[in-house]
């Protein structure tokens, strides 16, 4: 069976998206060969993007975050506009993400559950003032309150943070309830996101990766290709 009349005769599919599915939008990934894991920096990314460096190198930390994680120019691909082509369809129930970037949104995805948060909200961690991704960008140094002077944070889940209860429990209720899931852009390495799969009960599971995952032999259609291309090739029917 292809993707096609996998996607043809399912009626609640849910999309569990990784890096993969935003670096055909100019957005860098972590782990592939010119991901930011294999760039040179003073401290790994992992160390940089932990909740210890935040409070302990905060400058440091925002050096980064802005010349790497805040790529507000970039826009959906046609990965992005074809998931929300089928929600509009009524195919898609849900988008699951370890992506920050808010492209889904962008493309007109209206369920779309952010495991890791997203750039595009930031808080004061003492007033909880709202900040855009515009204001830390434009910030000099570290993001300051201009109410309390307290330190604006991006609501993205650093490492030794923990996912928003929230979120999670939205996110394997969807995948629970699915007769479908499609797997895509992602190596299946960080946990606890990769565990969600164990949910799904469903009929049938897609893995789009360019490079083999663990879950392959899981899955019943396994496609090594861009998720951009393979999902533009579909017909919303």
């Amino acid at each position: 069976m292809n993707l096609q009349q996998i996607i043809d005769e399912s009626k609640k599919i849910v999309f569990f998206g990784g890096a993969g599915v935003s670096t055909e939008s100019g957005i860098p990934d972590f782990r592939s060969v010119d991901g930011l894991y294999n760039q040179k920096y003073d401290y790994p990314p992992e160390e940089i993007l932990s909740h210890t460096f935040f409070c302990s190198h905060t400058e440091y930390f925002y050096n980064f975050y802005k010349d790497k994680m805040l790529c507000l120019d970039a826009q959906p691909n046609k990965a992005h506009l074809k998931l929300a082509e089928l929600e509009s369809a009524g195919k898609l129930t849900a988008v699951i993400t370890q992506n920050i970037d808010g492209l889904h949104q962008k493309a007109g995805s209206k369920t779309v559950y952010e495991l890791h948060g997203s750039v595009l909200r930031n808080y004061c961690t003492k007033c909880k003032k709202f900040y855009s991704a515009e204001f830390i960008l434009a910030s000099d140094g570290v993001p300051k309150c201009v109410e309390c002077a307290g330190i604006v944070k991006p609501d993205v889940v650093l490492y030794e943070e923990g996912l928003d209860n929230k979120t999670v429990n939205a996110a394997v209720r969807a995948i629970s309830e699915a007769d479908c899931i499609i797997v895509a852009g992602t190596s299946l390495a960080v946990y606890p996101a990769a565990g969600f799969l164990s949910y799904f009960s469903g009929r049938h599971f897609v893995l789009i990766n360019r490079d083999p995952t663990p879950a392959d032999s899981r899955a019943e259609l396994v496609i090594n290709e861009n998720v951009g291309s393979v999902l533009d090739r579909i017909e919303v029917k």
